[in-house]
């Protein structure tokens, strides 16, 4: 939904959903250097060859030989990827989407280093219980439950970590409720004047949302509070108190009421055990961060900052 409130403004382009970003760059090493055009070459064939590229409506070809065509940088060559997609409707800024990015947003701004990250959090209840019903969720329910609670962490970690013209927050439970006005001030974060398109996102999910995203029916509908607390209905009462147990104070950090007092029987401490293992993950995901960082200083590492914009060249 949010994509699309973005994608429905003038001049920002979000395409749907793509694979190749962090997966490439878990892989830079291997395409070596990217002053040599057939590095380059290689590179873009990955990208293409990914999953969903074909979801941007690109011509491969064309997208490998302006990757070829552009700066040697791994940012350069996924920044021309989404400029491309960009130009598709006439616009002049361009962006990404994708959850996981949340976790690695050092990654994120080594590769563009003035990109500004637009963050949307949920109820946590209400994320396990839309994540339950994808044809694509894992067997185990706890997976679910660790998946919401390491990037609600990763939220704090931001907000402390990030100043405000770089990282912005809103729930969604407030945009669906009043667009408008939280709209309104995320344009002011990306100096960017507000357009009424914005709040009718649905207008655009025929454009912007692939078919086969089934579980992105909604986003065909207008933006609805139908759907905020929607976990009383769609989680069993077990599975409301595994969330509430892990989570914790998390809830309450962003607003949320819990529903039941926390007892501290047996398995409420068992079910607390996540709890702990979870909220370790943000610290050590900055350790790899700092690890990464400094191998790649020890081993002259290439620059992989994207060189499309003036502020991105350093």
């Amino acid at each position: 939904m949010l994509q699309l409130m973005l994608h429905a403004h003038p001049r920002i382009a979000l395409p749907p959903e793509t694979r190749f970003l962090l997966a490439a760059y878990q892989k830079r090493a291997e395409f070596g250097d990217l002053g040599d055009p057939a590095k380059r070459r290689e590179l873009g064939q990955f990208i293409v060859e990914s999953s969903q590229f074909e979801d941007l409506g690109l011509d491969p070809e064309k997208t490998v030989e302006a990757i070829v065509a552009g700066p040697p940088t791994l940012g350069s060559a996924f920044g021309i990827v989404f400029r491309m997609y960009s130009e598709r409707f006439g616009k002049a800024r361009w962006g990404d989407k994708r959850p996981l990015y949340l976790r690695h947003l050092p990654t994120i701004l080594r590769l563009f280093p003035d990109a500004q990250i637009i963050n949307i959090m949920r109820d946590g209840r209400d994320c396990v219980a839309s994540l339950k019903e994808t044809p694509w969720k894992p067997s185990e329910f706890d997976t679910l439950i660790d998946y919401w609670a390491k990037s609600a962490d990763a939220s704090l970690l931001a907000q402390r970590r990030y100043p405000k013209d770089v990282y912005h927050q809103v729930r969604y439970e407030d945009l669906v409720a009043d667009p408008e006005p939280h709209l309104r001030r995320l344009c002011d974060f990306l100096e960017e004047d507000f357009d009424p398109a914005m709040t009718a996102p649905n207008k655009l999910a025929s454009v912007a949302v692939p078919e086969y995203k089934t579980w992105h029916t909604l986003t065909h509908q207008a933006p609805t509070t139908e759907r905020i607390a929607s976990w009383r209905s769609r989680l069993t009462d077990d599975e409301v108190r595994k969330c509430e147990a892990v989570f914790g104070d998390l809830l309450a950090r962003f607003g949320y009421e819990p529903s039941i007092p926390i007892a501290r029987s047996a398995k409420m401490r068992a079910d607390a055990e996540l709890l702990a293992k979870h909220r370790l993950g943000p610290a050590k995901q900055a350790a790899r961060n700092l690890w990464t960082q400094i191998r790649s200083s020890e081993q002259a590492e290439p620059p992989v900052a994207a060189r499309l914009t003036t502020r991105q060249v350093r």
